[in-house]
């Protein structure tokens, strides 16, 4: 089963320093070396996830795809998109920026990023070579910004320059072809088919059945499958699909927990309420004001 990383365990599963924790962000350098070993356990990231390869390469499988990653490559992970890390060189160097998913619902671009179907077929992309450069800049600043004393507009500093980072990301998958052509296992097949369905209609409908009728597969087979292979059944994919659109409306929009609550097709107010409330362990209102 994949090991779940989210901010709350990041700092834990890593040996982070916790005084550097940064509300929504968190920025991972690692080197490999001689004698050092890498954990070869399946990850699930709770948020989004930039990894860029600094030095060396390594072999990955990403959502059940398997790439060589390069000097110069950045690997883009949507949220609960997995990762396996196959193999490194001796001399690999990797940054990794996670955000968390409060952050990408505070960033209507951002959102919209991390459903583009495109960065799952291509997460493996690299900058001009023009560009790199100013990547390369860009990364070090973030991460003096990162590592500097804790301030009042810190966070918020951190934010706009990793936001021009996302930036540069997208205007590449702007200039890319769509890959339609990719050729994919069952497996994967079932999970992304799963993962566009869901994208698309959790607003409307939290009915494990609904969806398994669509791929024509039972709700039983559906469930266990997920479970078996992202460490999530499909109701709680569900779950979590709903609960990033509501995030999103709480805090990007000016709706009412009501007109919310419509939006969403539940039924009562108060069934969105508590239907949020245990999930996310606060209200809709409290959420939107913390």
């Amino acid at each position: 089963m994949a090991l779940l990383i989210t901010l709350d365990n990041v700092y834990q599963l890593y040996n982070l320093d916790l005084s550097k924790k940064t509300e929504g962000i968190v920025i991972l350098s690692q080197r490999h070396g001689p004698g050092k070993k890498y954990t070869s356990h399946s990850r699930i990231f709770d948020g989004l996830l930039l990894g860029f390869m600094v030095q060396g390469s390594m072999k990955s499988q990403i959502h059940f795809l398997e790439y060589d990653v390069n000097k110069g490559d950045i690997a883009i992970l949507q949220p609960q998109v997995m990762i396996d890390t196959k193999s490194l060189s001796e001399d690999a160097e990797i940054i990794t920026i996670g955000l968390s998913l409060d952050f990408i619902t505070e960033f209507p671009v951002l959102r919209e990023f991390v459903m583009n179907n495109q960065i799952r077929w291509q997460p493996i992309i690299r900058l001009q070579s023009e560009e790199i450069k100013l990547q390369n800049e860009l990364l070090t600043l973030i991460q003096n910004f990162y590592h500097k004393k804790a301030s009042p507009n810190k966070t918020q500093m951190l934010r706009h320059l990793v936001m021009v980072l996302v930036s540069m990301i997208s205007e590449v998958y702007s200039k890319l072809p769509n890959n339609k052509n990719l050729v994919k296992s069952r497996t994967h097949e079932i999970i992304d088919e799963f993962y566009l369905l869901v994208s698309k209609y959790a607003g409307q409908q939290r009915s494990v059945v609904f969806y398994a009728e669509k791929l024509h597969l039972t709700p039983q087979y559906l469930s266990t499958f997920l479970k078996q292979k992202t460490g999530r059944s499909a109701l709680q994919w569900i779950d979590h699909i709903t609960i990033l659109h509501a995030k999103t409306l709480l805090k990007s929009s000016n709706l009412s927990i009501k007109e919310i609550s419509n939006e969403l097709h539940f039924e009562e107010t108060s069934v969105f309420c508590r239907y949020f409330k245990r999930i996310v362990g606060l209200s809709p209102t409290t959420y939107r004001n913390v």
